[in-house]
């Protein structure tokens, strides 16, 4: 291709951090390789950091710098913003103003996307601007690309993934060293795995961001994140990852959405998986997410859910789409959540009261005859079945001992009820510990 017939793509970056500084060393890096297969040269032209120390050190002067990202934002001479600095207010601000201005958008912004993204997209369509965001879900993992278009044949059944790699560290850790949760979240805060406030991802909110964003694309209806159930890993007991082992299960935070006849699961929480599962088998701060369709079956998507250039190499992937389809009219494009606009569909949330799953109980209970039967009693006044039990010895000198059930599918409710019965009987001692399970493998 000569040189005079290749078109400029002319980029601001919001941003310069680490994955605003993984983009800019990605692109220019590769640049002849992404001009070859775009026939597109994408070149920062300005770029906005609050440090403009640190944004020198990034781009060597190459780009005009500011620390006013509005002044990228209002660049007449910006055909895309790249917004990379986090959070859902100014965050949003910045991307509304950037479409009104006719730019197209780039984020990673997995919060913004997640609750503000129904606005966004119809801004976006109104203004006819693209807003790509690849990498607000696993990082360097082509996931969206896979669910809107690679899988765009397929009735999605269900998705079910590790997005979020702090705790997928973190239950790696506590498996293989023994340790509990407070034992190993300061291992993860000092090696940069987890924040000082580590709140958004231990508790699962991260993931739910991911989930919402997810789920959307997959079922075509709007984003909910404000619905979804959220239950993180800091109640989780080193004891039960490691009778879970026993089991033949692992543990992991899962964020699962299902489609079903009453509605569609959206759900973040601790999860039992069988360990010959792949998904079992991901460890360390390492993503990835299983997405069934109805013609391909289960399919799975591996791979770093974080960091500079794992992240930065999402971003790119979207401003070579950018590159591609900016002269497109908007019905050439890919709908933004994989469905035509008309189609969108504002299918219900399922309350987790009528979410269906099986379950992993552990109970304390007094070591004497007719406690078993007690429990199993309850469980079966309530139509639930029991797929295996472990009964564990009492410590010497102790007269109480573990007991694990696994059971089969059950409606939550019936479980919650089962439960409360449980607790109530003389024999229990404590709270009854329950943590979902799902096959993953139909």
């Amino acid at each position: 291709m000569k040189q005079s017939e290749i078109k400029v793509l002319s980029v601001g970056i919001l941003g310069l951090g680490t994955v605003g500084g993984g983009t800019y060393t990605v692109l220019n890096r590769n640049a002849s390789e992404i001009t070859r297969r775009t026939g597109v040269a994408i070149n920062v032209v300005q770029a906005a950091d609050r440090h403009l120390s640190h944004a020198e050190s990034v781009t060597g002067n190459a780009a005009i710098l500011t620390d006013d990202a509005f002044a990228v934002v209002n660049n007449p001479a910006v055909d895309v913003v790249v917004e990379l600095i986090g959070g859902y207010t100014l965050s949003k601000e910045l991307v509304l103003k950037a479409i009104e201005n006719k730019k197209h958008v780039v984020t990673a912004n997995k919060a913004l996307i997640a609750l503000h993204g129904n606005e966004i997209f119809a801004a976006a369509k109104a203004n006819n601007v693209i807003v790509a965001f690849e990498a607000a879900v696993a990082g360097g993992i082509p996931i969206i690309k896979a669910l809107r278009e690679g899988l765009g044949a397929n009735r999605i059944e269900w998705v079910a993934g590790i997005i979020n790699g702090t705790t997928n560290f973190i239950l790696t850790e506590m498996r293989d060293k023994g340790l509990g949760y407070q034992d190993v979240i300061g291992e993860a805060q000092r090696l940069g795995y987890a924040e000082a406030d580590p709140t958004f991802d231990v508790e699962g909110i991260d993931a739910a961001h991911k989930l919402t964003i997810m789920s959307a694309i997959a079922f075509g209806m709007p984003m909910k994140f404000e619905q979804a159930y959220t239950e993180g890993i800091t109640k989780l007991q080193q004891i039960d990852i490691q009778y879970a082992e026993e089991l033949g299960y692992r543990v992991k935070l899962l964020g699962i959405t299902k489609r079903t006849t009453q509605g569609v699961e959206l759900r973040v929480h601790p999860t039992l998986v069988p360990e010959k599962r792949l998904v079992a088998n991901v460890n360390g701060a390492m993503n990835a997410v299983v997405v069934k369709g109805d013609a391909v079956g289960p399919t799975l998507y591996y791979g770093a859910g974080a960091g500079a250039e794992p992240t930065a190499s999402a971003v790119v992937a979207d401003l070579m789409d950018v590159a591609r389809l900016m002269d497109a009219s908007s019905a050439q494009r890919v709908p933004y959540l994989a469905f035509q606009p008309d189609q969108v569909q504002d299918l219900p949330i399922l309350p987790m009261d009528e979410v269906q799953s099986a379950y992993y109980l552990r109970l304390r209970a007094s070591d004497k005859p007719g406690v078993l039967a007690d429990v199993t009693k309850i469980l079966g006044d309530r139509g639930i079945s029991i797929d295996a039990m472990m009964q564990k010895e009492p410590d010497e000198n102790e007269t109480q001992a573990d007991i694990v059930i696994l059971t089969h599918v059950t409606v939550e409710r019936n479980m919650n009820a089962a439960i409360t019965a449980i607790e109530a009987l003389e024999a229990i001692s404590g709270k009854v510990v329950r943590i979902r399970m799902e096959e993953l493998g139909r």
